[in-house]
């Protein structure tokens, strides 16, 4: 194996496509900040034990994708394949409820799924995900997905757009989990091997299988939103009524499912028909259980992850990168010294300044210039340090202003335009 290819499903981000991860990352920042939530990191490395307790042992995640290995300790341990379960047992750790009984937590990083790479999906992706702890008051379920909408609305992306469902909660589930089975079962035969495999571990997952035969089995399966009990009827109905109040628009889902078990009431998914088979960019849903089953308190919580690639994806004709400010070409080894000096103390005042480091012509530095698409350059030779003054030329519209080669001077042409 050649050691200067990469392991496959996990991607260079480069240079020409980090700035919009930037981008990406610096919006969710911004925009989580306004709706009160600090930033948390956590290790992404933690206990096995901790994902199959919180997705589930019986999901693909747990049983096909997780990356577990022994340590030297003898510990078995796992590289994290989604947030949620790292975040809740930081919170259950250090007990962040005695600061404050609503906790809003945000994180960013890279998650691990050994899954086949795809458009949008890699062995190692990231994410970026909001958690609220302590509210079951279902205008909390509408904040995060107005936040989660204002985000996209803030990058400029008209998609995707909001699916809303709910998979009612552990009174009420049972009886459609039944109700479902006995539907499936008649038609066990036309289910794909996966379906028939999580008939006894987890039968809504049929529900959202991408196998086409399945699809069209299902078609007429029973609804969850038929089979919700009074409380949870409610409360989707509370979170419908505030969406609506606030003008954020949604389609109802009934068939909308989740891959990890603790998942109750609002589920949701902002999808979009953009990049192929992968329409989901981000989803979530409440999981008022989840806590206590890891052993904290019995609070509730509600969250989402949104896939970084994904969103990368729909920024893909975006132009997002910075150019210079300023590139200064020398002609001699004197004019190059000088623009070294005007560079550094330039920048030292925040421009980014490029100059030529090999004696190249003015001609292939003005290339270059012209290919980095700065937005001035300065000229520099013996008669330009004879008079201690350039010619500063607006790249954009070719104007020519005489300059001295002071940076102070420069820095404010700079600033002015």
């Amino acid at each position: 194996m050649a050691i200067t290819t990469g392991i496959k499903g996990f991607n260079d981000i480069l240079p020409n496509q980090v700035e919009k991860w930037q981008l990406i990352e610096a919006t969710a920042r911004r925009v989580f900040g306004i709706y009160g939530f600090s930033e948390i990191r956590v290790p992404i490395m933690e206990k096995t034990e901790l994902f199959a307790r919180s997705i589930g042992d019986a999901t693909d995640i747990v049983e096909k994708e997780m990356y577990s290995f022994t340590d030297k300790g003898e510990n078995l341990v796992t590289l994290r394949p989604e947030g949620t379960a790292g975040v809740m047992r930081a919170f259950i750790e250090h007990k962040l409820q005695v600061l404050d009984p609503v906790t809003k937590l945000y994180y960013l990083g890279p998650m691990f799924r050994y899954e086949r790479p795809q458009k949008g999906r890699s062995r190692q992706f990231h994410q970026i995900g909001a958690e609220v702890v302590g509210v079951t008051n279902p205008r909390v379920d509408a904040q995060l997905l107005v936040m989660l909408c204002h985000f996209f609305t803030d990058l400029g992306l008209t998609e995707p757009t909001l699916q809303i469902n709910s998979l009612g909660c552990p009174d009420c589930r049972p009886a459609y989990r039944a109700s479902l089975k006995g539907f499936l079962l008649e038609r066990l035969e036309r289910l794909c091997d996966d379906c028939r495999r999580r008939m006894e571990t987890n039968p809504l997952r049929a529900l959202d299988c991408k196998v086409a035969g399945c699809g069209e089995t299902t078609a007429d399966a029973p609804s969850v939103l038929d089979h919700l009990c009074q409380g949870c009827d409610d409360h989707f109905v509370a979170v419908r009524r505030h969406l609506e109040a606030t003008a954020t628009p949604f389609t109802i889902n009934s068939r909308m499912v989740r891959g990890l078990d603790y998942y109750t009431r609002t589920t949701f998914e902002l999808v979009t028909g953009l990049l192929g088979a992968q329409s989901a960019v981000a989803a979530g849903g409440r999981y008022d259980g989840l806590i206590q089953e890891l052993g904290g308190p019995a609070l509730p919580g509600i969250g989402f992850a949104m896939g970084v690639e994904r969103v990368a994806l729909l920024l893909a004709d975006r132009e997002t990168g910075r150019s210079p400010d300023l590139f200064i070409a020398a002609h001699g080894e004197a004019a190059g010294d000088e623009a070294f000096r005007l560079m550094i103390q330039l920048q030292r005042q925040g421009f980014w300044v490029e100059i030529d480091y090999e004696g190249k012509s003015l001609k292939s530095q003005m290339r270059r210039a012209d290919k980095l698409k700065a937005r001035f350059t300065l000229i520099i030779g013996e008669e330009e340090l004879l008079t201690a003054s350039g010619m500063l030329k607006a790249m954009a519209t070719g104007v020519q202003v005489a300059s001295p080669l002071d940076p102070s001077l420069l820095a404010e042409a700079l600033s002015c335009s």
